[in-house]
């Protein structure tokens, strides 16, 4: 693709970075045939060609609407154009500098500005996790609507001490996950407790930034990644973490980034690189330790029909998908096969609320494709694809590693 980029962009990294990745873009357009927003819409500029070409306006002078605004925020980046791209266009970095350029300037409305604000606080709040229990506890009397957002209370059960293992791992504290499904934290520990592995929570960790970061707050989102890695450094320094392990794939996508986010920052880029090479998604972390896991594993207590839902930030972002898979076969879960697997859910962290008929259409499209299979379980490896999924069945939705904990054999 040939630019004309306008001087202040020229003169800026994000300017020269857009410019290097809008040239490898041929136009072809294999990316629309995988997109999830133009298989809805159809409409060209909800595609990943035709939000290139609105950012390389922006890039060249002109200036950006809402509706440009509009048609960026539908953007799921789900990054299956990624996958989808011959001549690979890093789409997911475009999109964030095109957003970030926008968001510079165009003023959104009181009501949208309002409903970001409330969706950065609140779900990082320490009021979050009392009101969510509050909310679970009174939700057999909510309207369905809102019903459906509050996941029915699953106990975390018993959490060991794991401190004496000689193999120690760090765990992301996370943002919802601890309150909304507690259960994932607590099986992820108890299946490497089987196996010796000791799990730690640094103090001083929190959200992984991806919320930030995705609702337009990239310099709070940075913030945040450099306190992780503050938290995270003492014990990565004196070398008594082997690994950080991500049980949610969202999360493991984002600060799989890090050091391309903290790239221009002196102090952190070095250490942001060390953290990226010690992350591993828990599938990755238990592979090479399958044949001694199938071992402790009951089959009896395993679903007979399961299904695995590959989140886009494990099989798009991560390329993780035919690991994960390869690893719950050797445990023994029979997965049936079914038709779009590449295609997102419509989760996508916050969007399910910022763009909720997109975000149910292709949930419910994403459920049809799902059924077809008759499981008896939906399985998955992301806490928003679980809730959102979960909120349009009746079939049971897990995280892999809650059915995996459920079957071990009594130690």
């Amino acid at each position: 693709m040939q630019t004309n980029l306008a001087q202040w962009a020229l003169e800026s990294d994000l300017g020269k970075e857009a410019d290097a990745i809008l040239r490898r873009c041929v136009h072809c357009g294999f990316c629309s045939a995988t997109c999830p927003t133009y298989q809805v819409l159809g409409d060209e500029l909800d595609s990943p060609r035709g939000r290139i070409y609105l950012i390389k306006e922006v890039l060249e002078g002109k200036e950006p609407t809402q509706a440009t605004q509009q048609h960026l925020d539908r953007c799921l980046t789900c990054r299956n154009c990624e996958t989808t791209c011959p001549s690979g266009v890093q789409y997911g970095h475009l999109v964030d500098i095109g957003r970030e350029l926008v968001e510079q300037r165009v003023a959104r409305p009181a009501t949208q500005r309002l409903k970001r604000a409330l969706l950065r606080k609140g779900l990082v709040s320490p009021l979050f996790a009392p009101a969510y229990k509050i909310g679970q506890a009174v939700r057999g009397f909510l309207p369905a609507v809102l019903k459906k957002k509050l996941l029915a209370s699953r106990p975390a059960g018993a959490i060991p001490s794991t401190r004496h293992h000689a193999k120690q791992v760090l765990i992301l504290a996370g943002c919802v996950q601890p309150t909304m499904m507690p259960s994932i934290d607590a099986a992820t520990i108890r299946v490497l407790d089987r196996l010796g592995i000791g799990t730690q929570v640094a103090a001083g960790s929190g959200c992984c930034g991806a919320l930030n970061f995705h609702l337009d707050d990239q310099a709070t989102a940075l913030d945040q990644m450099r306190a992780n890695i503050d938290a995270w450094w003492p014990l990565i320094e004196l070398g008594q973490v082997d690994a950080i392990v991500m049980n949610a794939s969202g999360c493991g996508a984002m600060v799989n980034e890090y050091a391309h986010h903290l790239r221009h920052d002196e102090q952190y880029k070095l250490k942001a690189e060390k953290v990226q090479s010690l992350v591993h998604d828990v599938a990755e972390l238990l592979a090479p330790y399958g044949d001694q896991l199938s071992a402790l594993i009951d089959a009896t207590q395993l679903p007979s029909r399961p299904v695995f839902h590959p989140p886009c930030t494990l099989q798009h972002w991560q390329g993780l998908r035919p690991q994960s898979e390869q690893l719950l076969t050797k445990l023994g879960l029979a997965l049936q096969p079914f038709t779009e697997t590449h295609l997102c859910c419509g989760s996508s962290g916050t969007y399910s609320v910022l763009q909720p008929e997109i975000s149910t259409a292709l949930r419910d499209r994403k459920l049809t494709q799902l059924n077809e299979a008759k499981p008896d379980m939906v399985l998955s490896s992301n806490i928003g694809c679980i809730g959102h999924l979960q909120s349009g069945t009746d079939t049971p939705v897990r995280h892999w590693i809650e059915v995996i904990d459920l079957a071990l054999k009594p130690a």
